[in-house]
């Protein structure tokens, strides 16, 4: 049996001399979410396959916070993702936070005839996998190895409503892929209780990233996903920092294996 942290819960939110590693970190929630960890005092590695938009953020990151490394890598190849967590690790004597947050859209929405089953493409649908599914496996294992010797960290999935709910707004890959994630979550979660490790995931529902590419965005597009929301929006990438900052920090010691919705109360199911 454990005794209570003593400390008052704003010093139980905090984050000083940790160490937290997020993947997907050059742009969209990911970025968010590192900024946010900054800010509560951690030391933060940002991963990213875009070498270019990583370093930017980074830059644009200075002022946020603590110390901040970068990593290029493509979560699709685990053996990467191995070194790459443990080479961070090490150049920060430890891990106390990872975000499993990498993600691609994965193709077109069932809305399309593209998207249908009927004419959907294998190879979109296994890229999708790839990264969504494998890589974030891989960025699971890989923190579990980094975060074991010490006793314990704290691990977070980013599913997605679509993974709790079908959705016609996205495609096959993501949808089979952030499915698959919910219960990755809960299974790590069994598996790494003995360690000391939690793990949790984040569902986010509609908000404003490049997930979807980096061109202009449709009025129409935002209009529909605005739609599925109970609050009649989708969401600004910054209101995610809450429930990472949460789940990533002691105040949420005593939770693990959840799937949290951030989703502006799509998940109501009432549209």
């Amino acid at each position: 049996m454990t005794t209570p942290d003593p400390r008052p819960l704003p010093d139980r939110l905090r984050m000083d001399g940790r160490h937290a590693l997020v993947t997907g970190a050059a742009s969209g929630l990911g970025l968010a979410i590192a900024e946010g960890l900054l800010q509560c005092g951690a030391a933060v590695t940002l991963l990213d396959r875009d070498a270019e938009e990583l370093e930017r953020s980074a830059a644009a990151l200075a002022a946020a916070g603590g110390p901040i490394s970068t990593r290029c890598c493509d979560v699709s190849e685990p053996a990467a993702v191995e070194a790459a967590v443990a080479a961070a690790a090490q150049e920060h004597g430890g891990l106390h936070a990872v975000f499993a947050n990498a993600g691609i859209a994965g193709g077109p929405s069932i809305r399309s005839e593209e998207g249908r089953v009927y004419d959907m493409d294998w190879k979109t649908f296994d890229g999708a996998l790839a990264v969504n599914l494998i890589g974030t496996l891989a960025t699971v294992r890989a923190a579990a190895r980094a975060m074991r010797p010490a006793g314990g960290g704290s691990i977070v999935v980013t599913v997605s409503t679509a993974g709790l709910r079908a959705d016609a707004m996205v495609g096959y890959g993501y949808s089979a892929s952030k499915g698959a994630l919910a219960n990755l979550v809960r299974q790590a979660a069994v598996d790494l209780a003995p360690d000391g490790i939690r793990v949790n995931g984040i569902a986010p529902g509609p908000f404003h990233t490049n997930i979807g590419g980096r061109g202009p965005k449709d009025p129409a597009v935002d209009q529909a996903w605005a739609d599925t929301v109970l609050l009649a929006r989708m969401g600004h990438t910054q209101e995610i920092q809450g429930m990472a900052l949460l789940l990533a920090s002691d105040a949420a010691s005593f939770m693990t294996g959840g799937v949290y919705p951030v989703d502006g109360g799509a998940l109501t199911g009432v549209f």
